[in-house]
């Protein structure tokens, strides 16, 4: 018995432990590393057997599938320029106004993760809102913050909006009607309120008026790539309509799109890999055995005994409560693990619908109050950096305290009010 309960305290430590080198990544390690030293760790020490690890990689082979995809499209885009045309219409449509700049920027980041999800919104849009910025001689950092936090606050408005969403339901999503009935006001709440805030914290950095630079023309590998890109998103949508598996949707679109785009272009699509984030593969597995390892000891399935047991007598108050405490639990240590966590919770307590859509808005809305929220704030902020800005933890903090609380509190309120 003490042996049993020796391994199961040195699993919980391994997992805090690699949790913790995956935010504040110490000796500018990437982040994949800790999450793969902290498997491969709790495995040699006999905290998960290995064929429990191996499976646990396994699960996330539908994660895997759907990062690739989205990274193919993405990339595709961002290299043929769509993104940049994109933003410099955005300033011409906003004729020498800094709000409206502002709010058509913000729906062109709503557009881009809705439909390619959050991580494309950062990486790609990011970049391009930078580079328009710096030619209308406007102040960067409100326009780049509305990339940041739409990125979050829109990401489950559809399956395909966040890769955490297929964490969450374990890859097996709802079909699209039963999704947008459940999240789609919840999602239109959570945009709105976010802009709302966030104009409303930017305002005094709204006051440039921005200059109307050239619009770039677009190329045959852009307009290829716009086609395909939107294509993919009817795909994607239908499949999602369907209840058909979302992560091999995905990568068929962004290989196919990228085949195109090259036969367009006469150039080669190999060059594209270089440029993926490969690295977040290891760090999803990784993330996936350390989950693994906190269900095993127990802690996540008596959570959700736990959580069970509190929504049979008050199912709305314990949704809601839920969906706050994940919600700030994922600046504490990241959405995906937490949204794992909640997942396995979820399963291991029957809990149902109501409680598990509040799990996911806070998954998702939540990582707007810190950098270290969720994967897809970190990539912006390694965005930023790569262009030579820096925006501090205080400072988003800052931001993120006047606009994460009331449209999380929002959101799950709209859900709170609607049947099921």
């Amino acid at each position: 018995m003490g042996n049993l309960m020796t391994v199961e305290v040195i699993g919980l430590c391994i997992a805090a432990l690699a949790t913790a080198g995956v935010i504040l990544r110490p000796f500018d390690w990437p982040d994949w590393i800790f999450a793969v030293i902290g498997a491969a760790t709790a495995v040699l020490v006999g905290a998960l057997p290995l064929p429990d690890a191996l499976h646990a990689v396994g699960e996330a082979r539908e994660v895997y599938a759907f990062l690739v995809g989205m990274m193919l499209l993405a990339e595709v885009a961002g290299r043929e320029g769509l993104f940049d045309h994109l933003a410099a219409r955005a300033v011409h449509a906003a004729a020498g106004s800094a709000r409206r700049l502002f709010l058509i920027l913000y729906l062109v980041g709503t557009g881009v993760t809705v439909f390619l999800s959050n991580d494309t919104t950062v990486v790609v849009l990011t970049p391009a809102v930078l580079a328009v910025t710096r030619h209308a001689r406007v102040p960067p950092l409100p326009y780049l913050f509305g990339c940041a936090i739409v990125a979050n606050a829109a990401s489950f408005a559809l399956p395909i909006s966040n890769p955490a969403n297929l964490v969450l339901y374990h890859g097996v999503l709802p079909p699209l009607g039963l999704w947008l009935g459940r999240l789609g006001l919840p999602a239109l709440a959570a945009i709105a309120a976010s802009y709302l805030c966030l104009l409303w914290a930017m305002r005094d950095d709204l006051g440039t008026r921005p200059a109307t630079p050239e619009v770039p023309e677009l190329s045959r590998g852009g307009w290829v790539a716009a086609t395909g890109l939107g294509l993919s998103a009817v795909l994607l949508v239908t499949v999602s309509a369907l209840g058909g598996r979302l992560g091999l949707a995905t990568l068929g679109a962004g290989t196919t799109v990228a085949l195109l785009v090259a036969i367009a272009t006469r150039r080669s699509p190999l060059p594209l890999l270089r440029h993926l984030t490969w690295g977040v593969l290891p760090l999803v597995a990784g993330l996936f055995v350390l989950v693994a390892v906190l269900d095993r000891i127990g802690l996540l399935s008596t959570l959700g005994q736990w959580l069970g047991q509190m929504s049979a007598t008050s199912p709305r108050t314990t949704a809601g409560l839920s969906g706050i405490v994940v919600g700030i639990a994922s600046n504490l240590a990241n959405n995906l693990p937490v949204g794992l966590a909640a997942a396995a919770a979820a399963t291991a307590g029957d809990l149902g619908h109501l409680v598990r859509d509040c799990l996911l808005i806070g998954v998702d809305i939540g990582p707007n109050l810190s950098v270290t929220g969720s994967l897809a704030t970190l990539l912006w902020l390694a965005t930023l950096r790569r262009s030579g800005l820096r925006v501090s933890a205080g400072q988003f903090l800052g931001v993120g305290l006047r606009v994460m609380p009331p449209a999380l509190i929002l959101a799950l309120l709209v859900r709170l009010c609607l049947p099921g």
